[in-house]
């Protein structure tokens, strides 16, 4: 069974940074892009960053130029740091994978983490 871990949320005042951590588990075949989301309370889920296995990067607006996406494909994980933190990057940051499972299937299927909390508070 594939699972993505995260790690590395918590409490940062503003301007302070933080790295969130991503890891696969389990048995597949590759994994193709890596991804993250975030989730306010009240809010939508949206895509913060997404890393493709070519390592080409896209972000969203609010975030540009403070956040990094990498990725270390031997360890099958993703990162995100996170700096110039402001409070309304406050949200659960989840993790998105797609994973193709089989090598002999064409197919990649969407993975999620059980998210971790980012509370940028003075």
């Amino acid at each position: 069974q594939v699972q993505l871990v995260e790690s590395g949320g918590g409490l940062v005042q503003p301007g302070g940074s933080l790295r969130l951590s991503c890891a696969a588990s389990g048995l597949f075949f590759r994994i193709d892009a890596m991804g993250w989301y975030r989730q306010a309370p009240g809010q939508e889920r949206e895509l913060v960053a997404i890393i493709t296995s070519g390592d080409n990067t896209n972000y969203a607006n609010s975030v540009k130029g403070r956040f990094t996406i990498s990725r270390n494909n031997a360890k099958n994980t993703a990162y995100l740091q996170m700096n110039s933190l402001k409070p309304e990057d406050t949200a659960v940051y989840f993790c998105n994978a797609k994973i193709r499972k089989l090598a002999f299937v064409v197919r990649f299927d969407d993975y999620w983490g059980q998210g971790t909390q980012v509370t940028v508070s003075s």
